[in-house]
């Protein structure tokens, strides 16, 4: 879906400097303040949860446990034996090939949002 929406830049440098790279990238300048307001959403997601990290990390340090890899694979084994699933042996490719398709669903959808 397409919203339109009237940026007013109180700043005539950032303007001029916002249309020079649109320029120089061949992109609308709409597609650049798109992708420059989900990058500061996902950075402000991030600050959210860093204090929550944190606080596991301290707490996990404080008390000792078990490592996410372990619980991770425990759960899968849980899962494949109520589904008689072979368990993937690689997770941790599995985990990165999900979050690029993450990401670049992300993209695609902020670049056909600016069309």
């Amino acid at each position: 879906m397409t919203r339109k929406m009237t940026v007013v830049f109180h700043d005539d440098q950032l303007y001029m400097d916002l249309k020079y790279e649109a320029l120089k990238r061949r992109k609308p300048a709409s597609e650049i303040v798109a992708e420059a307001v989900q990058e500061w959403l996902d950075d402000r997601e991030d600050e959210e949860l860093n204090p929550i990290i944190d606080a596991r990390m301290a707490e996990y340090r404080e008390k000792g446990g078990v490592p996410w890899s372990v619980v991770e694979r425990e759960m899968e084994e849980v899962i494949a034996r109520r589904e008689k699933l072979p368990v993937v042996a690689d997770k941790e490719k599995d985990v990165q090939t999900r979050y690029r398709s993450r990401r670049a669903a992300r993209s695609r959808k902020a670049g056909s949002a600016n069309r």
